[in-house]
């Protein structure tokens, strides 16, 4: 039974929505910075949501579709993109090290320096992201 990836392509077309407003609202006229700190907020509860789905399905496509000690074997989430990247559904485990530590880094405190770096890291992370659910979904039987 394939899994229901949804879910997951909701979340990652919500992230590159709220990007893609950023991007227009810096090039529109009468966007004040109250608005930009708004929009840059989404984007950041974004990432976290597709983030937090991006490594979860991993974990539950090693474990639909790899040997149980495979499947048993990531202890940790750094373990897990290390395997996830083994099997080709990700690129380079070393970027999604970075979002993880983005994610916990805005999960625990929140400043506008914080913010404005997480929200960096979500913008390099939305193509990983894409390519994690491209691969997912050509693997998905």
């Amino acid at each position: 039974m394939p899994l229901d990836l949804s879910s997951l392509k909701k979340a990652v077309d919500a992230m590159e929505r709220s990007l893609q407003a950023v991007s227009a609202g810096q090039n529109t006229p009468g966007w004040n910075n109250k608005l930009m700190e708004t929009v840059r907020a989404g984007v950041i509860q974004n990432f976290e949501v597709a983030y937090e789905l991006c490594w979860k399905f991993i974990q539950r496509w090693i474990r639909k579709n790899m040997t149980p000690e495979d499947a048993d074997y990531p202890r940790t989430r750094k373990e897990l993109f290390r395997l996830a990247a083994r099997y080709g559904l990700i690129a380079d485990p070393l970027p999604w090290f970075s979002y993880a530590d983005a994610r916990n880094l805005i999960a625990h405190t929140y400043d506008e320096e914080k913010a404005q770096s997480v929200y960096e890291t979500a913008s390099q992370f939305i193509n990983d992201a894409k390519f994690l659910l491209q691969r997912l979904e050509e693997h998905n039987d």
